[in-house]
């Protein structure tokens, strides 16, 4: 089967990487992206940053150098920590949209290699199919039935016919080919494309953002709003009570610094940042942030077959040839179809596998569909023998195969005679069949011989096995569609594609989540209902349902239907398209797979699409949120639950957040309000901020999955990321911390203490109840004493420094001079201690009582 394109050699290795060099990286300058300097800079880029800037240079200039120097180091130290976190967040999805890249198929010495997108260079030859998006710029050198999509440079959404025949032969870059296949050079790269003359265009598309970030910086906004109007009766209230002015200012600027979660929508980026990271590892590659929180809500997953259920390790075990099954254990039986010539030829021929003769053995000789390589290797053990045989014959036309036909068919040039070969789905070969081939001889195909063939592919769909049929025609041979009429059927393989072992658990873990899989599949009804049984998807046929079924239903009946379905069989991507539709209309939350371009519009539908990130084509990618590296059904049970993770954990960092930052509005506001001298002077209140904000708050980030995140029902997609009692644990929490400190500071000043070592004993209280509640904040079922502290060490790090930080100020004299802090004794540890602990024990009553 000798092609032209077999002929190419392409580029060699050392060429390419010299043109590489010459021309650069096939890429479209981007947008210059802010600088490490530049992002430092951000950090000061804030309301509240500039208040405490200006009360700085206030506090500097009435004599408070101190105080200005103090209140500037934090500052700085809250800058570098966001800093930190903004920086890693960026290089990191960074790295991830690499790892998104398009790849591209060409050849480089004689060998088909996949390589990423960027590195093609001018002069390279490359391979597309149906769904690819074109590279670069190119010329077709090849063509077979080539549609392309050129609607993203033209605005014209019909398909623009091309060949190499034409004077239509230019491919470009970012265009799509819809049908067909071709052989392309590329003749431009980069910013010479026609795409880079519109890449200004593309540089403004802005990134998709996060609702919960959102919402989150709308409530931050609120929360602003809140906090000042408290600072300010505080400051005044200070100042009426006769408290020094400049005192009061500094302390109600504060207490806003510190009561205001302005960090909020960047820890937020940051978790989930670190979530996809974390996805990325169990082969999941997230394209769109939002689609982490939409993960956690999922309730159906609809999946393909081939590759993600299943191994993907296509074995022919059956051939039905002459009326009769042979199975390939028989090998005496077998033997004699393999040299049975037509129907080798029709599985060898009508192919598009890739050969690379170097190598002995027919398994590592071949690569390319699983299908496609399964029949070749059927037939062939040695890949000499393989390489003579298809030596002689030449491809003059072919029709791909599509989702839509179910099938493929070739025209190969033999000895002068032109022979036509066609495989595909044994139902539509059937239509196109009117003679059938018994013992070598064609004979007319008859109702006995249709209803025999049938009732095989029942036989051997009931096993489990996937049906390919075969045909022919040897007369009337044309150049178009029509030569696929008037076919000689030959026969059927029957190829098995075994369950992936780890897939059986996964679906029993979606069932216990309240998750439900549906698979959806081209396969026969009765091949979809042996896989489905065995991996527990259905339990009866009654829940398997045919693409022609389908199109019996009206929407309404389906819709009444489909919530008793597990498994559509023989559906195309239009069907795909319909039940995406009507399963978010009775308001589930979909995640739906995909990999041919035709799935495009069904998994750009789904709330979560998912493509193929083996098989997927790049169409079918740039629609999906999600890509599964290694197409395997328990990857994206496994992103599901770190979605959930991901949400819970966003969830603990904001109840941990506000609940401490009421606690300190809490302190000075009841001090304020029983006549109290103010428990904690504005140095302290900063401090607070800088010891118990930061790096408790990531580290819950970071939390791992409680056993029972896969126990829960999915959660409702437009659900308020304060539902669930969570408003009511922050308030809570929250009016405990304060009180308990404001009772610190009386107990301290009852027993005569200074009002020195009364404020250290408040600022201890309070810092340490926030440093216990961070734990507490790990779950919000269970108590302190029944959470493992052991299983997130980044937490126990971070609160032994925030620990560190509180002794230091306490008992090194110089900073004691800075922060107005004495050294405490046992006694007054021992009052700072039981206020701390009285809070998580009441909570944990607390919780026991509610449980009950």
């Amino acid at each position: 089967m000798i092609e032209e394109k077999d002929l190419i050699r392409g580029l060699t290795t050392q060429e390419a990487e010299r043109r590489l060099k010459q021309y650069g990286l096939n890429v479209l300058e981007e947008k210059e992206k802010l600088s490490p300097f530049k992002i430092f800079l951000a950090q000061f880029n804030d309301f509240i940053t500039w208040v405490l800037i200006a009360a700085t240079i206030i506090s500097g200039l009435m004599g408070e150098k101190a105080d200005a120097i103090t209140i500037l180091i934090i500052i700085f130290m809250n800058a570098i920590l966001g800093f930190v976190q903004e920086y890693r967040t960026e290089k990191s999805l960074d790295a991830l949209k690499k790892m998104a890249a398009p790849t591209a198929k060409v050849i480089r010495d004689g060998k088909v290699k996949v390589i990423n997108a960027e590195y093609i260079v001018i002069g390279d030859t490359v391979l597309l199919e149906s769904g690819d998006r074109i590279p670069a710029d190119a010329v077709i050198l090849h063509s077979s039935n080539v549609m392309v999509d050129e609607s993203l440079l033209t605005g014209e959404s019909v398909g623009v016919n091309k060949s190499s025949r034409d004077k239509e032969n230019f491919l470009y870059m970012g265009t799509v080919l819809l049908t067909g296949k071709a052989t392309a050079k590329v003749i431009h790269t980069g910013m010479e494309t026609e795409m880079g003359k519109i890449a200004d265009m593309l540089q403004n598309i802005e990134e998709e953002k996060s609702p919960l970030k959102e919402k989150l910086a709308s409530l931050g906004k609120v929360m602003v709003a809140i906090c000042i109007v408290i600072c300010v009766m505080v400051t005044v209230l200070g100042i009426i009570r006769g408290n020094a002015p400049v005192d009061m200012f500094l302390m109600g600027v504060s207490l806003a610094v510190a009561a205001i979660p302005e960090g909020l929508p960047a820890i937020v980026t940051v978790a989930l940042a670190l979530g996809v990271s974390r996805m990325l590892k169990r082969n999941a590659l997230v394209r769109k942030l939002p689609a982490v929180e939409t993960l956690g809500c999922t309730s159906i997953i609809c999946s393909d077959k081939t590759g993600t259920l299943t191994e993907n390790k296509m074995t022919v075990k059956a051939i039905y040839y002459n009326n009769n099954i042979v199975e390939c254990g028989d090998r005496k039986s077998f033997k004699g179809l393999i040299n049975s010539t037509i129907l080798k030829k029709i599985f060898t021929f009508c192919n598009d596998v890739n050969f690379d003769f170097d190598k002995k053995d027919t398994s590592s000789a071949i690569f390319g569909d699983p299908t496609e390589t399964a029949l070749i290797r059927a037939f062939f053990e040695d890949s000499r023998e393989l390489k003579a045989f298809i030596s002689t014959v030449l491809r003059t036309y072919d029709i791909p195969f599509d989702s839509n036909r179910k099938m493929m068919t070739v025209v190969m040039k033999e000895r002068g005679l032109e022979t036509c070969y066609v495989k595909g789905a044994p139902e539509r070969i059937l239509e196109k069949c009117k003679r059938i081939l018994i013992n070598g001889e064609a004979k007319p195909m008859t109702d006995y011989y249709r209803r025999a063939i049938l009732n095989n592919v029942d036989i051997m769909s009931s096993k489990a096995l996937r049906c390919i049929a075969a045909a022919y025609r040897d007369t009337g041979i044309t150049h178009s569609k029509s030569v696929e009429n008037d076919l000689i059927f030959v026969g059927i393989a029957g190829i098995i594609d075994p369950p992936r072992k780890e897939v059986k658990d996964s679906v029993l873990q979606c069932r216990i989540a309240g998750i439900k899989p549906v698979m959806i599949t081209g396969d026969h009804k009765n091949t979809a209902y042996a896989i489905g049984k065995e991996l527990d998807i259905c339990k009866g046929i009654d829940e398997v349902i045919t693409g022609e079924e389908l199109d019996r239903l009206s929407d309404k009946e389906l819709s009444a239907r489909i919530d008793k379905l597990s498994i559509f069989a023989r559906v195309s991507p239009q069907h795909k398209l319909r039940i995406v539709k009507i399963l978010k209309a009775k308001g589930k939350i979909v995640a739906m797979t995909g990999d041919g371009v035709n799935d495009a519009p069904a998994v750009k539908e789904a709330d979560i699409g998912i493509s193929m990130g083996i098989s997927g084509t790049d169409v079918t990618k740039e629609a999906s949120s999600m890509i599964l590296m290694d197409d395997n059904f328990a990857t994206i049970v496994a992103a599901v639950e770190e979605g959930r993770v991901i949400y819970r954990n966003i969830r603990k960092f904001i109840r941990y957040l506000l609940s401490c930052n009421l606690g300190e509005v809490l302190t000075m506001f009841l001090a304020t309000l029983f006549y109290l001298d103010p428990p904690l002077k504005a140095i302290q209140i900063l401090f607070v901020n800088l010891a118990t904000d930061g790096l408790p708050a990531i580290a819950l980030g970071v939390d791992p999955p409680e056993k029972d995140i896969m126990y829960e029902r999915p959660r409702p997609k437009n659900e308020s990321i304060f539902a669930r009692g969570l408003t009511e644990k922050i308030v809570f929490r929250g009016g405990l911390i304060g009180i308990c400190t404001v009772f610190a500071f009386i107990i301290a000043k009852m027993k005569g203490y200074p009002l020195q070592c009364g404020r250290t004993i408040a600022l201890s209280t309070l810092v340490l109840s926030q440093l216990i509640h961070v734990f507490e904040c790990r779950s919000e079922k269970h108590s302190l004493f029944e959470i493992n502290p052991l299983t997130n060490k980044y937490l126990i790090g971070a609160v032994l420094i925030s620990v560190t930080m509180l002794i230091s100020i306490i008992y090194v004299v110089p900073l004691q001079k800075v922060f107005d802090t004495v050294a405490l004794g046992s006694t007054q540890w021992f009052i700072v201690l039981f206020f701390s602990g009285i809070i998580a024990l009441i909570n944990s009553v607390y919780l026991y009582l509610r449980r009950k």
